[in-house]
């Protein structure tokens, strides 16, 4: 609780900041609720289970985390691992895994290893994010156009299926899908509209017209999942088996190390938007205490968020309050409006997902890297983005970093076997 600590000892609990965090976090709440529904989708599960991730870990963080203003729930970065993991081991299994990475991320906080994570090299950030992006780009491709269900257990596979099936494509569907492209990226064009979370406005007017028009062969969140429970789940404890244990000790492991790598990432740059100095090891220990109950509650894995993150500096949250405030008005969402959900259509989604895949590539800074970085840190990023989209993510940060040590570990090596 070292931040709710700091934020009272720097008097910003005081009912003066009151009002400027409650906005801020209604406003990252709003962001959050297609957001939050879109990771839970593209990661196999149910989209309220993204809303009951979003609730839990963002008010557990808010109390027990590192850094005052960090905003919490699922990312776009966990889609890859998580989905693998419900291919493999089902909901139930990822929900396991999660408590397990939960328990991890604690251990790692205790252990005083939070500056150990962030010594990874940027290149290899760089690579393994650009990497994912492409991984959920290409994922969403069937949502978004209304294709056929593919198969394939590599990247590759499922791109080439989809590329084949591309003539299939639903008329209906890919015209929602580029609406609501457009709609998402239309406030950053125009001024009038700045302030309207664009997602949310794709969410709202898609959702609006498919109501209205009910436009056939458009899956929507009703004619896939049914009707959105309204409310939080009672907790339940989940089936521990040493079986189950062992099997997902790897998946648990890298949930650990993708969240510790996010949490503290985001952390850094809510510092320098914010001018604060986050507690690493407290922040792993809120992340891990927000994994171990999320779970329990029916969510899944969760990390900082940056983007949410972000748009909370920016609307004026510099407390807990704000974090708190935004898991509150996701629990209002639920309770009011879970019944028209069911109208929302997939491909709504999928646009979403579509500029998270694009800002998460950071196609720029992956060119200037090619083009202009050193040789040495192109290499990297490209091995690493490369070992990401067409390997693993655990194997790609691994390789990554080898490799980045090479030059510094290399001449030791070889002056000690002469």
């Amino acid at each position: 609780m070292i931040a709710l600590l700091e934020a009272r000892g720097a008097g910003l609990l005081a009912p003066a900041h009151w009002p400027a965090n409650i906005m801020a976090g209604i406003i990252v709440g709003v962001v959050a609720l297609p957001l939050a529904m879109a990771f839970a989708i593209a990661s196999g599960v149910r989209p309220e289970q993204g809303l009951y991730t979003a609730i839990v870990a963002g008010a557990i963080v808010a109390l027990f985390g590192g850094s005052r203003v960090q905003i919490a729930g699922p990312t776009g970065a966990f889609i890859v691992i998580l989905s693998n993991i419900v291919a493999h081991h089902g909901v139930t299994g990822l929900q396991i895994a999660t408590l397990m990475a939960g328990l991890m991320l604690v251990l790692l906080g205790l252990l005083r290893l939070g500056g150990a994570i962030r010594l990874i090299p940027g290149p290899v950030i760089l690579g393994f994010t650009a990497g994912i992006g492409v991984i959920i780009w290409v994922g969403q491709w069937q949502a978004f156009f209304g294709l056929p269900e593919v198969s394939g257990d590599r990247f590759h596979q499922k791109l080439l299926a989809l590329l084949a099936h591309l003539p299939q494509l639903n008329p209906a569907t890919t015209a929602i899908g580029m609406a609501s492209l457009i709609l998402v990226l239309l406030p950053e064009h125009v001024r009038r509209l700045r302030r309207v979370p664009g997602p949310l406005l794709a969410l709202v007017a898609m959702t609006l017209l498919q109501a209205w028009a009910d436009l056939a062969g458009v899956a929507t969140l009703g004619s896939v999942f049914g009707e959105i429970p309204r409310g939080l789940p009672s907790p339940q404890w989940l089936p521990l088996t040493s079986e189950r244990l062992l099997g997902l000790l790897g998946p648990a492991f890298s949930i650990a190390m993708l969240g510790a790598i996010e949490s503290l990432l985001s952390a850094r740059v809510a510092d320098e938007m914010a001018g604060t100095r986050h507690h690493s090891n407290q922040e792993l220990i809120g992340q891990g205490l927000a994994n171990i109950v999320s779970p329990l509650f029916g969510g899944i894995a969760a990390t900082g968020a940056i983007a949410r993150t972000a748009t909370n500096i920016r609307s004026g949250g510099n407390s807990p309050i704000a974090g708190l405030i935004h898991a509150a008005t996701l629990v209002l969402v639920l309770l009011a409006l879970a019944p028209l959900a069911s109208h929302i259509p997939l491909a709504v989604l999928a646009a979403i997902l579509f500029m998270v895949a694009w800002n998460m590539s950071q196609v720029r800074l992956v060119v200037r890297m090619l083009t202009r970085g050193a040789r040495a840190d192109a290499a990297i990023m490209l091995l690493t983005l490369l070992l990401t989209v067409f390997v693993d993510l655990v194997v790609a940060v691994g390789a990554g970093v080898a490799v980045s040590m090479l030059p510094r570990w290399l001449p030791r090596l070889l002056r000690q076997t002469r």
